[in-house]
């Protein structure tokens, strides 16, 4: 047996009410029935509560992946720039702006290589296994690995 209730809601609660059911494809009455056994349900606070840390511990992985990812985007930047000035000679005033109109068409090469890339979704991130770095960012394979060469 159902018993009948009257409740005065606002409109705006009552159109969400009514958009709601339109999706889902049910009554009115089923939607705020569910609602409100939710609300009284005595584990309802406790699946919110795993809800919620099911959310964060996701988030929680994301900023671990992103702390990763930027440790390793940090190396190998560092890494580059100690080759590239170790090997890399002092031009002479002469060849100076022969020099920097190359550079500017290596340049432009480069960003139209990284767009294309970036536009079909790889990333030199996705290519390095997350086993390769600790839970510092850091790389594994040792610190004075990076010293050499260089």
């Amino acid at each position: 047996m159902r018993n009948r209730l009257n409740v005065y809601l606002p409109s705006e609660m009552m159109n969400g009410i009514s958009e709601l059911a339109e999706r889902r494809k049910l009554s009115r009455s089923a939607i705020v029935e569910a609602a409100i056994a939710s609300f009284l349900s005595p584990d309802g606070a406790d699946k919110r509560e795993a809800a919620f840390a099911r959310r964060l511990d996701r988030l929680s992985r994301q900023a671990q992946r992103m702390e990763r990812d930027l440790g390793i985007t940090a190396e190998t930047l560092a890494l580059f720039v100690r080759f590239w000035l170790t090997i890399t000679p002092p031009l002479p005033a002469d060849a100076q702006s022969a020099a920097q109109i190359k550079g500017r068409e290596r340049y432009e090469g480069f960003v139209e290589t990284l767009g294309r890339r970036l536009q079909k979704g790889r990333s030199f991130l996705r290519e390095i296994p997350d086993d390769v770095t600790d839970n510092s960012g850091m790389s594994t394979f040792g610190q004075d690995q990076s010293d050499q060469g260089t």
